[in-house]
């Protein structure tokens, strides 16, 4: 117990601190993904064929931008982006440099998940409501969305427990967090005790979000 103690009176506020900036550059670069990829997502399914309103050009466009930004490796991505990430925040280092990329990586996924989500809703329910006279704005929102409301819902617990791995890769190069302090405390000063609580700490936030996303899931489900 003794050891326990010391060990956190040493490291427990620099570990509390990496949890915290882990969970905000997590929580927030979810947020704007999904601001990002919820439109592109509708849009890939509205102009796909057989869409409600099928555009070859416009599909095959936004079908490029997610291969393309689904296919570029995270700690390329990071780099890449450094001059574009300081014109957006000023900085490329700290949590607010590691939003940006973090955004950037997961919107393509985003939007890929959602026109998944979307085009597994019950195509007899689109012309139902095509036959009351609704309009495409109407049924994305009350057909599309709402259907498919479970679906999404996982879709961000998994979005989530992907960017935190993202941001913890992100401590690496100057993001901080529990990426950084495992590497800069665990690896390079070979404090093994402070690797393994910070990878501790790490699978305990994912058990936790995934859990529960998957009992928000099943809350919004009407089939259960």
């Amino acid at each position: 117990m003794e050891a326990f103690a010391s060990f956190f009176d040493r490291y427990g506020a620099l570990l509390a601190q990496g949890t915290v900036d882990t969970l905000v550059m997590t929580l927030v670069s979810t947020l704007f993904a999904y601001v990002i990829g919820i439109p592109l997502g509708v849009a890939l399914v509205v102009t796909a064929p057989g869409g409600l309103r099928p555009n070859r050009v416009v599909n095959a466009v936004l079908g490029w931008i997610v291969n393309i930004g689904r296919s570029i490796p995270f700690i390329i991505l990071l780099v890449v982006l450094i001059p574009v990430t300081r014109w957006i925040v000023g900085t490329s280092l700290g949590v607010p440099g590691a939003i940006v990329p973090l955004v950037v990586a997961a919107a393509p996924f985003v939007g890929r998940m959602v026109e998944q989500s979307l085009a597994e809703v019950d195509a007899g329910l689109v012309e139902a409501a095509q036959s009351f006279g609704a309009g495409v704005r109407q049924i994305v929102v009350k057909v599309f969305l709402r259907e498919s409301l479970p679906s999404l819902v996982r879709g961000a617990s998994i979005t989530f427990v992907t960017l935190f791995g993202y941001a913890a890769m992100a401590g690496t190069v100057g993001a901080g967090g529990l990426g950084d302090i495992a590497i800069r405390y665990g690896y390079q000063r070979y404090l093994d005790d402070v690797m393994i609580a910070a990878l501790v700490i790490c699978v305990i936030i994912v058990q936790i979000f995934q859990t529960i996303g998957n009992a928000a899931a099943r809350a919004v489900d009407k089939r259960i």
